[in-house]
């Protein structure tokens, strides 16, 4: 069973809006910190932003102002609300979570292209 499942990516025009969300499965518990990294062709991947249980946001600046990271907690689920893309914005986004005991899980990726 897939530990995360990412949904809600696509292909947006600069400018446009986008919104991502992540579900957790039943494998994973006792989740700490979940958020989204991404990785664009030819780099490394990157944080975009983590939410740790009732802690506070953690942007990347390159997207601070434009993205909002949420989540559910009873249903263990991420959301991340993308305003304003531009083509450097175009990757594969990644959901992350870690548990209580610190083991790190991520999805399969969901492909974001914005399209200038």
């Amino acid at each position: 069973q897939v530990p995360l499942v990412e949904s809600g990516g696509g292909l947006v025009q600069a400018g446009g809006s986008l919104r991502l969300s992540c579900a957790a499965s039943g494998t994973i518990f006792s989740i700490y910190t979940m958020g989204w990294y991404r990785q664009a062709p030819g780099k490394q991947r990157e944080l975009v932003a983590l939410v740790p249980n009732g802690g506070s946001t953690n942007y990347a600046d390159s997207v601070k102002g434009r993205f909002t990271i949420s989540r559910d907690n009873a249903k263990n689920t991420v959301f991340l609300e993308m305003n304003s893309l531009n083509a450097e914005d175009t990757a594969i986004y990644y959901c992350y979570a870690r548990d209580i005991w610190t083991n790190e899980y991520w999805g399969q990726g969901t492909q974001v292209t914005v399209s200038s």
